[in-house]
């Protein structure tokens, strides 16, 4: 598994990152032999980047589980700021970001994690600085060696002006790709941010968009980017294009030198070890095929902002 520097924190990332949103909200306690083999068939195959959060139901529950002996095998990021796991509080106080930092470190089986990141908070937060207080504390405390901004748009542009985070996370794929023409990407990496792209392969959407395969509701989340692919497509076949539709996706994604990992979320280890073949193997694709999508996407975005 190919690795890059992760921004300034001095670690080199694998391209490849585990999402574990969904183990923790589509799989149970009585799943957790099924998580753990995915997990370590992540971390066998030379991944070590594992990006979790307090509000992903019983994620960080089955990390610690399944991989806390293996700690020092990966990089282990979480999220905070939300109300999880029904605790009291609001979201996106100081002492939520506190507790649920404590809550985690707990589920997680660890003394420290790598990373925690505000989970998609707005600009209002983030400038009355609390939550950023008890993040910095954290750090001194050494709960954690870094914090970042985890979210799109303007306040994913605001956390990368404000110099104060390590690390952006945000979504960018092939019918997502604000991060790029805004130059949120590219500002990222000019500070020295490591950078995490959730939704690389933006739920499979582009071998589904096919006209043959007939497809025309992908999920509540992921039909808005199905409907995007197909727009694209009809722009005509694209010279050289792969077969495979999560490859195109990955392809495109990880082609860019300044989105340093990706994370794709599975609960399947089988769907993981292909992932990682793909990424071992079939990468790069054709430049052509990647510039070709960029002039699709900038001829038809008018109102194609990054979801949240």
């Amino acid at each position: 598994m190919q690795t890059v520097p992760f921004g300034k924190t001095g670690f080199n990332v694998s391209r490849l990152g585990i999402g574990l949103s969904e183990i923790g909200s589509q799989l149970s306690v009585s799943d957790q032999d099924q998580a753990t083999t995915m997990m370590n068939t992540a971390l066998d195959s030379g991944i070590n980047f594992l990006d979790t959060s307090a509000c992903y139901g019983i994620s960080e529950m089955m990390v610690g589980k399944g991989v806390a002996e293996r700690r020092d095998d990966y990089f282990l990021a979480t999220k905070a700021g939300h109300i999880a796991l029904g605790a009291a509080g609001e979201e996106w106080t100081y002492q939520t970001v506190v507790d649920s930092i404590e809550r985690s470190l707990r589920l997680l089986q660890t003394d420290h994690v790598d990373l925690v990141q505000l989970h998609s908070c707005g600009i209002d937060v983030l400038e009355r600085g609390d939550v950023i207080r008890a993040l910095q504390e954290a750090q001194d405390a050494g709960k954690t060696r870094f914090f970042g901004y985890s979210g799109d748009n303007e306040a994913a542009h605001w956390a990368v002006d404000s110099g104060l985070f390590a690390t952006l996370q945000t979504s960018y794929n092939l019918v997502e790709q604000r991060a790029r023409t805004s130059g949120l990407l590219e500002k990222a990496t000019a500070q020295g941010m490591g950078t995490i792209i959730k939704r690389p392969i933006a739920g499979g959407v582009w071998g589904k968009s096919r006209p043959e395969a007939g497809i025309d509701d992908a999920g509540r989340y992921n039909t808005p980017y199905l409907l995007r692919a197909k727009e694209m497509r009809t722009l005509g076949a694209i010279e050289n294009e792969p077969e495979d539709g999560i490859l195109t996706a990955l392809g495109y994604t990880l082609g860019d030198t300044d989105a340093n990992v990706a994370i794709v979320g599975t609960t399947n280890p089988a769907h993981m070890a292909t992932n990682i073949k793909q990424i071992d193997n079939d990468l790069p694709i054709p430049e052509s095929v990647i510039e070709e999508l960029k002039s699709r996407f900038e001829k038809l975005d008018t109102d194609w902002a990054q979801r949240t």
